[in-house]
């Protein structure tokens, strides 16, 4: 299986490397740490790892990066002595996890291909794998279980599309899953799909979703939007649409909603952040064509100064901003949702008792958006008609307003406790273990 495996991922590789490649320069900052994409770190890293017992955890992307982060201030008050290397596929998710403590490592996850895992993993010498998130990839885990090397799997949602996956070359990630040493998941739900997966039963805990505990703002402010939002002329005290995490078509969506709506509230502004920074441009040129004016956050430096009534709208166009600016927000209309498929997390605008809106599309937050809907914490909508509805009911009535975003704050605050749940399932599964001592030190597997 292994032989078969590599081969196809090899041949999978070379033909995707083009594309590849140039995503990750359109997205920047593609060189540093390139050569950690191929498990070569430089001999700071190492040297850092030097006599350490190392916990790995890995985190694709920025939502994963934020579950993470939470997840590792409490794993250090259960596990001090240990240290924390903290690993990314993006350079979206590595420029937030610079942000992070120094004495957290920072690396990008290797390439699955066997030499460059196993080059990867000899390199850091894990007592400990996490993975957050359902990120499976078989050379990984294979070169783990050689290693002896306990692995868990955290926050394990699955979506109908991943576990139609999954199940379909269950001759592949059957013998992976049941592998895992811990897996804490969302619901019940998934705890059942995780077993016809191939999940030993034993392994398998229902303990909430993370994204609630991973909900949360930092103190510190890098960017004031209010001050932002005064240089580009917006009105003192002016209402803010907010569309967070969008995708192509609902910039454009959004654009039209506004333009409705500025007559009945002449007050309003609208600030759009795409989900991925480098659709800036394009996400500009839709709102164009819809005859609003906009700028770009990056265009906008501490000398700018634009007069009244001159911008109509702002599109982020930098990373790990968002939740900033879900802080002044009116009404957030959450992404991914309707002209894309999953939907985006719709916990952190909560959070901070913003009323939400949301399409159809949610399908990687299901059990979430349905708690957040039912108990009258936010409004799903169907289409453009209807979001321009809802938008305007919450800018009509601001007491409907703020009853949503209370019953949103009072959702999240019934769901937090997961990640103390997890790292707690971490720790027990190793009580008794010997993983202080890295099995190649000991004469495992070479």
């Amino acid at each position: 299986m292994r032989f078969i495996y590599n081969i196809l991922f090899l041949s999978f590789f070379l033909l995707s490397t083009p594309y590849y490649f140039w995503r990750m320069r359109r997205r920047g900052n593609w060189k540093e740490g390139f050569g950690e994409r191929f498990g070569r770190y430089s001999s700071k890293v190492k040297q850092a790892m030097t006599n350490r017992h190392v916990i790995w955890i890995h985190a694709v992307s920025v939502g994963e990066v934020n579950i993470a982060t939470q997840m590792i201030a409490a794993i250090e008050r259960r596990l001090p002595n240990l240290k924390i290397v903290l690993s990314t596929t993006t350079s979206t998710g590595m420029e937030m996890l610079r942000k992070l403590p120094t004495h957290i490592q920072k690396i990008y996850y290797p390439i699955d291909r066997r030499a460059y895992v196993k080059r990867a993993i000899m390199g850091i010498h894990p007592c400990i794998i996490i993975l957050v998130e359902a990120e499976i990839w078989p050379n990984f885990l294979w070169v783990a279980r050689d290693y002896a090397i306990p692995t868990f799997l955290v926050n394990a949602r699955l979506s109908e599309r991943s576990y139609r996956g999954y199940k379909r070359f269950g001759f592949l990630f059957r013998p992976l899953f049941a592998d895992f040493n811990g897996v804490g998941c969302e619901k019940e739900s998934d705890a059942q799909r995780l077993r016809e997966l191939g999940c030993r039963p034993e392994a398998i805990q229902v303990v909430g979703s993370m994204k609630f505990d991973a909900a949360r703002l930092d103190e510190r402010r890098p960017v004031d939007v209010s001050r932002l939002l005064l240089q580009l002329g917006a009105p003192e005290g002016c209402r803010i649409l907010l569309g967070g995490s969008t995708h192509p078509g609902e910039e454009a969506i959004l654009a039209e909603v506004f333009t409705r709506l500025r007559p009945k509230h002449p007050d309003l502004f609208l600030v759009v952040v795409p989900r991925h920074f480098e659709r800036g441009r394009e996400a500009g040129d839709d709102i164009g064509k819809k005859e609003v004016r906009y700028v770009y956050r990056k265009d906008v430096t501490p000398q700018s100064k634009y007069k009244p009534g001159e911008v109509d709208c702002l599109v982020v166009n930098t990373t790990g901003e968002l939740k900033y600016f879900y802080e002044v927000a009116s009404v957030v209309f959450v992404g991914k949702s309707l002209t894309a498929e999953g939907g985006q997390n719709p916990i952190e605008p909560a959070v901070m008792a913003k009323p939400i809106v949301f399409g159809p599309r949610m399908s990687n937050f299901t059990a979430i958006a349905k708690a957040f809907v039912e108990n009258e914490a936010a409004l799903q909508v169907r289409d453009v008609e209807e979001l321009t509805q809802a938008v305007d009911r919450f800018l009509s009535n601001p007491a409907e307003a703020q009853r949503f975003g209370r019953n949103a704050v009072a959702v999240v605050q019934q769901n937090l406790g997961s990640i103390e749940r997890t790292v707690e399932m971490v720790v027990k599964e190793l009580e008794g273990s010997d993983i202080y001592v890295a099995p190649w030190r000991d004469g495992g597997a070479a």
